[in-house]
């Protein structure tokens, strides 16, 4: 983009709408045919959302909810509501009735942008416990308690005469360190916490990635990562907006393979699970053919790809360099806007996350842990200054992940401090948490959740026998009277089953236990399982069950 630095993403986009006006800007398939949006009418539909929610009471600094999937919609809805000086507060659209409300009653939201009934049904569930929340727009429902999209719009534009120089106003007065969006992330203990990134901090990490990876001018960027995710939000969506290039959103993460034949884009982002995927899709003996049936799928447009969220299995980028397409891997997290580090298309490592971006400083503390530091660190903690100030210490950001710098100036993650585990699609899970939930079930007496790097979650159930046979005594059914037995007997396992069914079913679908082994005996301080202070020892429990574990990841 031209060299300026703007001091809100507002301003930016409206800067990118004056320069390329009827130029493509976004594109989408509806009803099996794709359709352009162009910069001018971008533009012109977030100042609509702008002059509504204005016309609706909204303040600057007011939260608003943007609950849904991927979608037009929602990036016209995300620029309005920041030109209206409005915080984003984007709870992904998979979390439970229970979990968005949380989120939105924390955040304090006091306007809720929904996409489908699913989501509505969420909100509705949860009505009497958000009293803040003054109005409801969908972009795919109606209903007496919710405006339709389309109405909204126009009421904004009938708004805009009026309030057309107030909500420029609003754009000229949001500063870079003014709020942007509020983004929950699950910390050590479970309970969610609401990063506060602003205006600055996203600005500075788009232009930086940007720098650190130019995209070609000809460039066409593919999206399909949610933008309810700073990942997507910060590289795809306003990297996009930054760059100027067009930005193409995939119908679903089902359809991708077909939307990349269809679209030819020279950009994609994705988690390393999508690479994995498709490399498994195409395996065959033959390297040469391996390599074709690879650059079939991509085509011959792509500059590079980009891969972040979870690590990136050195085998995996090995094989598609070998097959000419380039993926660079990179790191960070949501308190970091997100890039702190990633390789570029001249200087790259494939076992690395890369150098650190432009204007990001990086060192690795006495204990191993990666300190970031610079314009891209989150204000802090949403309503949470003792979170801030263990997470933020002067000024440098404790990312909980282990790493080093090569001489080079490469960063390699080796490892992570917190107790957090990353599927291998980039979602996160607090296995403590959800250990909690189970272990309060009167059936199951100890629990350990597994899944690094894994698709899926699976469990280490330990019964709490006597309830066990209480419970299944009622039914008139008998334990076995060997461990090794009961802890196979399919009576036992259906009806712990159900026990962890009904255990997390308030949680999200990543956080699910998809399958679980019963052990016959409970860890112990003998077997270093568990401290004198009978806190786990997760990796000796790991180990001692390692092929248990291989049984449950078989198919």
């Amino acid at each position: 983009m031209a060299s300026m630095t703007p001091n809100n993403l507002s301003v930016l986009h409206r800067f990118q709408a004056e320069r390329l006006g009827p130029r493509p800007a976004l594109r989408y398939r509806r009803n099996g045919m794709y359709r352009d949006i162009s910069w001018d009418a971008y533009r012109d539909r977030a100042c609509a959302v702008a002059a509504a929610l204005i016309d609706s009471g909204v303040r600057p600094g007011d939260r608003v909810g943007l609950l849904g999937e991927n979608s037009v919609d929602w990036l016209v809805a995300d620029m309005g509501l920041l030109a209206a000086g409005a915080v984003n507060v984007p709870p992904h659209a998979p979390l439970t009735a229970r979990q968005v409300q949380y989120q939105l009653s924390d955040s304090g939201a006091s306007w809720l942008f929904v996409s489908t009934e699913e989501q509505l049904e969420k909100y509705r569930a949860m009505r009497s416990e958000l009293p803040a929340i003054r109005g409801v727009v969908g972009f795919q429902v109606y209903g007496d308690d919710v405006e339709p999209w389309e109405a909204f719009i126009q009421r904004g534009r009938r708004a805009l005469p009026r309030l057309a120089a107030e909500v420029r106003r609003r754009e000229e007065h949001v500063g870079p360190d003014d709020l942007a969006t509020v983004m929950y992330t699950s910390g050590t203990t479970g309970v969610p916490k609401g990063v506060m990134l602003s205006h600055g901090n996203i600005i500075s990490n788009s232009l930086s990635s940007l720098e650190a990876a130019p995209r070609l001018p000809e460039a066409v960027v593919l999206s399909w990562l949610p933008f309810t995710h700073i990942y997507a939000r910060t590289v795809d969506h306003y990297g996009a907006i930054a760059s100027g290039a067009p930005l193409c959103l995939a119908d679903s993460q089902d359809t991708l393979v077909e939307n990349i034949a269809e679209i030819q884009p020279t950009n994609m982002s994705s988690v390393p699970r999508f690479y994995e995927k498709i490399l498994t899709a195409v395996a065959c003996p033959d390297k040469a053919e391996m390599g074709k049936r690879l650059r079939r799928i991509f085509g011959g447009r792509f500059d590079w790809l980009g891969s972040g969220g979870a690590p990136l299995p050195y085998p995996v980028a090995k094989a598609y360099q070998e097959a000419g397409l380039l993926v660079l891997q990179g790191y960070g997290l949501t308190e970091s806007s997100p890039v702190i580090s990633f390789n570029s298309k001249e200087h790259y490592k494939l076992d690395t996350v890369g150098r650190p971006i432009p204007g990001i400083e990086v060192k690795i503390g006495p204990d191993g842990e990666v300190l970031t530091k610079g314009p891209h660190v989150m204000k802090g903690y949403w309503k949470s200054p003792e979170a801030t100030a263990d997470a933020i210490q002067n000024g440098w950001l404790h990312t909980g992940d282990l790493g080093e710098i090569d001489r080079d100036g490469f960063l390699k993650i080796t490892g992570r401090k917190k107790e957090l585990l990353v599927l291998s699609n980039g979602k996160k899970v607090v296995p403590s948490y959800l250990e909690g939930l189970l272990c309060s079930d009167p059936c199951i007496d100890q629990a350990v959740i597994c899944g690094e790097g894994r698709n899926y979650l699976t469990a280490l159930l330990v019964p709490h026998w006597d309830n066990i046979a209480r419970e299944l005594k009622a039914t008139g059914v008998t334990l076995v009277a060997d461990d090794e037995g009961r802890a196979r007997q399919r009576e036992v396992v259906d009806l712990l089953d159900g026990r962890v069914k009904r255990a997390l079913a308030d949680v999200s679908n990543a956080e699910q236990v998809k399958r679980f082994a019963v052990l016959p005996r409970p860890f112990t301080v003998a077997n270093d399982e568990i401290t004198v202070s009978l806190k786990l020892r997760r990796g000796v429990v790991l180990n001692h069950y390692a092929d248990r574990l291989g049984e449950l990841y078989c198919e």
